[in-house]
């Protein structure tokens, strides 16, 4: 049985977190931090539902990051597993942290 494909979200997420993603996802595999959204890889599906939501084109299936995000897939599995297995993001709810390539990342400006 082959492995199903894991999505990632990405940097035009941040300081965005439209939240579109959340609503269509079907397992609840997707955390809210601070400035950005992230997608635990352990809980997702490969649906593929997050990718088509996203009003940004944030999220990609890991098999067709852009060259220039592709470190957004250890972004994404590292933030979410230190979480462990929670099953679920609705029952965490919004976190107060953020990966830490994230929290670096100069903020927006109204």
């Amino acid at each position: 049985m082959s492995q199903a494909l894991r999505y990632v979200i990405t940097e035009p997420c941040v300081d965005c977190k439209d939240g579109a993603c959340v609503d269509a996802c079907p397992v609840d595999c997707i955390y809210e931090g601070v400035r950005m959204l992230y997608i635990h890889p352990d809980e997702c599906v490969g649906c593929g539902a997050c990718e088509w939501a996203c009003p940004v084109e944030a999220t990609y299936c890991e098999d067709d990051l852009p060259s220039q995000w592709r470190h957004y897939a250890a972004v994404n599995a590292e933030f979410t597993r230190a979480l462990g297995t929670p099953l679920g993001a609705k029952g965490l709810g919004p976190l107060s942290d953020d990966h830490p390539t994230v929290t670096a990342k100069a903020g927006c400006t109204p």
